[in-house]
């Protein structure tokens, strides 16, 4: 059995030979998806903790209906 380089070296050059065009897409997406949780992770950090409850308060009686 070969090197385990060897293997990841040829697997590496297989993805850069087909997906090479697709890599510039993929790391726009990725972008664009962190900037968005970086936003949502700030937003929530501002929510007063009040308006959490409620939304605590309605999953809680949802489950009692259920």
């Amino acid at each position: 059995m070969r090197n385990p380089w060897v293997w990841a070296g040829i697997i590496l050059l297989v993805l850069i030979l087909f997906a090479a065009p697709k890599l510039p897409i993929f790391a726009k997406s990725l972008g664009q998806s962190l900037k968005i949780f970086k936003k949502e992770m700030k937003n929530e950090d501002i929510e007063d903790p009040e308006s959490s409850d409620s939304a605590n308060s309605l999953d809680k009686k949802n489950d009692s209906k259920e």
